[in-house]
């Protein structure tokens, strides 16, 4: 049993590695077999091997589901744990739709998108960008609070300088807010704009303004991953001269 544990929690050896590659693949393939069962006039024969394929990918990741709980301490451990629940959620609208008629239960095939969640799992990037993310989360918080009121007072803003000029398009701030949206995410899509000078020179600090809710989010992350990287060389690097030392 402790044998068959650390093949599939581990990653440190070649068997455990291994698992997880095929579990990487198998992944992958089910996530190209739905996304195919949507293209629209599919011979019956492709018809038949996406079943197959989608047959095939449900039993070998009940398996995997199975094994995981049986060498999870305690068992329900990992049953109830976040990985748990998406790899439950993976399998179970297939064993849901089966034997049922009612065409409503097809919306639970949407689940099955939750396979792409588990890839996060044997992601080293993935598990770096997320500790990045967890590490800068409370400067994210303070950042979105403070991009929701200026949102709001540019809405406030351009309402008082397009408002009577454009009465239709800058209607009230609420319809408003969807001009600071597309203005400050610099998307710009055109079907609002401002004609007035007061209302053009407005716009063109909330540009100014728009530009910093890309970039700031951005330098955030990539500086936390960056001294996560560098945190990680030092380690590496003082354990090497701990065992040279030796």
């Amino acid at each position: 049993m402790e044998r068959l544990r650390t093949i599939v929690e581990g990653t440190d050896t070649p068997a455990g590695r291994t698992f997880d590659l095929v579990v990487q693949a198998l992944i992958l393939a089910s996530l190209a077999t739905f996304t195919l069962e949507t293209i629209p006039g599919l011979s019956a024969q492709t018809k038949y091997v996406l079943d197959v394929v989608e047959v095939v990918a449900v039993v070998l990741f009940s398996l995997e589901y199975a094994l995981r709980v049986t060498v999870s301490r305690p068992v329900w451990k990992y049953s109830l744990s976040g990985f748990g629940l998406i790899d439950l959620a993976a399998i179970l609208p297939f064993y849901l739709r089966l034997g049922i008629d009612l065409r409503s239960v097809r919306v639970l095939r949407v689940l099955r998108l939750f396979r792409i969640l588990k890839l996060v799992r044997y992601s080293k990037a993935i598990a770096n960008v997320r500790a990045a993310l967890k590490s800068v989360r409370s400067e994210l918080v303070v950042f979105m609070v403070a991009t929701v009121l200026v949102l709001y007072i540019a809405a406030v803003g351009i309402y008082y300088c397009e408002h009577e000029a454009q009465p239709k398009a800058f209607a009230s701030i609420p319809h408003c807010l969807w001009w600071a949206v597309a203005t400050m995410t610099t998307v710009g899509y055109g079907d609002v704009y401002p004609i007035t000078p007061a209302g053009r020179i407005f716009t063109f600090l909330i540009l100014m303004l728009g530009l910093g809710v890309v970039a700031v989010p951005t330098g955030l992350v990539s500086s936390a991953l960056t001294r996560g990287k560098v945190g990680g060389a030092d380690v590496d690097a003082g354990e090497g001269e701990s065992r040279d030392n030796r």
